[in-house]
């Protein structure tokens, strides 16, 4: 029995329409996610599935209509408690466990399948492409997945060794048991400037849903992170074909400066290729010269780079 979802307009235009995903209530009360859809020009069975990073939310239309133009539907989720499913009630970003995000993952490829579609690559960007990896390690015989794509994934806090060795273990330990308290967030405070219109780049986003500062994350998100993070160290198997993209350069901006619009200043690079390098099964690298943290919303010629590795990239997987 085919089941229909209900689609109302987007935000972002015509083309666009989203669904809400409900679940049972958690620790802060309602709990919902929202599933995104731009249909190719032509009927498909092939279908993108792409998931946001942290301080994020979907906007990046140009992805999808690169997407549509090689025959794919493609979809996006706005996890819980981030952009379009935020609640009043609810601590943006605040979840206790990677883990939690599954049912929304899982719902929305249950949706795509009804949809018709009998072929996805997973998609997903920084906290995104680290669930995604997770999530396909977990769900090594999911029917649907064909391909992962990682856009610059978070495999590891960007902190000096010692910090990793002693302070990160005791947040977690800290977060586990107080999830609750806040504590100051590093994230590099010139990275949303480097990207909306309203200040130095080219795109237009809501800040309110990728704010330009958040100065505290909730310890128990530490903790989330901290915790999947230790299952990407030991070199997880993944048994699809898996690109990792990621800029050629790092770099971390006191002052405004074009760095922050030719390298990463959110990660290490050498964290993401290290843990890359780590993980078992059908796993191709590819460095992109100047891109930044969201490469997708590098420079023009950049992401134009970006486009043609990630297609040709499909096209040996026989999947365009």
């Amino acid at each position: 029995m085919t089941i229909y979802t209900t689609y109302q307009p987007d935000i972002l235009g015509l083309t666009y329409q989203f669904t809400e995903l409900r679940f049972p209530n958690d620790y802060e009360g309602k709990v919902i996610a929202t599933l995104i859809r731009k249909q190719a020009p032509q009927k498909t069975k092939k279908a993108v599935l792409y998931i946001h990073g942290f301080i994020d939310y979907f906007f990046q239309t140009e992805m999808a209509e690169q997407f549509n133009q090689f025959g794919f539907d493609f979809y996006a989720l706005d996890l819980r408690k981030y952009g379009r499913s935020h609640l009043k009630h609810q601590k943006f970003y605040n979840v206790r466990n990677l883990s939690e995000y599954d049912a929304e993952i899982i719902q929305a490829l249950q949706i795509i399948e009804n949809e018709g579609h009998d072929t996805v690559v997973l998609a997903g960007h920084s906290t995104g492409g680290l669930i995604s990896t997770l999530f396909v390690n977990q769900h090594l015989n999911h029917p649907l997945l064909k391909a992962l794509w990682l856009n610059s994934p978070f495999f590891d806090f960007n902190l000096s060794p010692l910090e990793k060795k002693y302070a990160l273990r005791l947040l977690s330990q800290l977060g586990e048991k107080f999830p609750t308290i806040n504590f100051p967030n590093r994230v590099n405070s010139w990275y949303v400037p480097s990207l909306h219109k309203i200040y130095y780049g080219e795109w237009n986003f809501n800040l309110e849903w990728k704010k330009k500062e958040v100065p505290t994350v909730p310890l128990g998100f530490i903790h989330a992170i901290y915790q999947a993070h230790q299952v990407i160290h030991q070199g997880p198997y993944l048994n699809i074909p898996t690109l990792i993209m990621y800029s050629s350069q790092s770099s971390s901006p006191k002052h405004w400066n074009e760095s922050a619009q030719n390298s990463d200043i959110i990660l290490n690079i050498k964290d993401i290729k290290k843990y890359g390098h780590r993980l078992k099964g059908p796993i191709t690298l590819c460095e992109i010269k100047n891109g930044i943290h969201d490469l997708v919303l590098s420079a023009p010629e950049t992401r134009k780079t970006v486009y043609n590795e990630l297609f040709q990239w499909l096209k040996l997987q026989h999947l365009i």
